[in-house]
């Protein structure tokens, strides 16, 4: 029986405890990242762009139009004859407003011009968001 070489015999071993906390970390950090990145946004499957360029105003007003044709501002559900009376009040705070328009690729251009003309009507800046393009 030979006891001291079995003692001796080195042995490799890799201790990742660490590295688990570290993924979970950044794991959590981009999920929550992601859920702040825009919070007024509804989810909409944007039209495709290939000049999409990011406009950076200083007062925005966030107007979504959904493919059912529900109409929010800044999240919150109203109907397109409400619109035109809280792009008013908003303009009446003296700031620039440019509103962004996000609406669902399944909507009608109708509904589009809709709230672009409210939107010239009271001359205010209005920018159409699209997704990038993917070749």
């Amino acid at each position: 029986m030979n006891l001291r070489n079995r003692r001796h015999k080195p042995t490799a071993e890799v201790h990742t405890a660490a590295l688990n906390d570290i993924m979970f970390f950044l794991m959590l950090f981009f999920l929550l990242a992601s859920a702040v990145a825009n919070p007024q946004v509804v989810k909409l499957l944007l039209p495709k762009s290939s000049a999409g360029e990011q406009s950076v105003a200083k007062k925005t007003m966030t107007v979504s139009i959904t493919s059912d044709l529900t109409y929010h501002v800044d999240k919150q559900p109203v109907s397109l004859e409400q619109l035109e009376p809280l792009i008013q009040s908003n303009i009446a705070t003296g700031e620039e407003l440019t509103i962004m328009l996000y609406a669902d690729s399944a909507v009608p251009i109708q509904n589009v011009i809709a709230v672009m003309d409210i939107a010239n009507r009271n001359r205010v800046r209005m920018v159409l968001a699209t997704e990038p393009k993917k070749d």
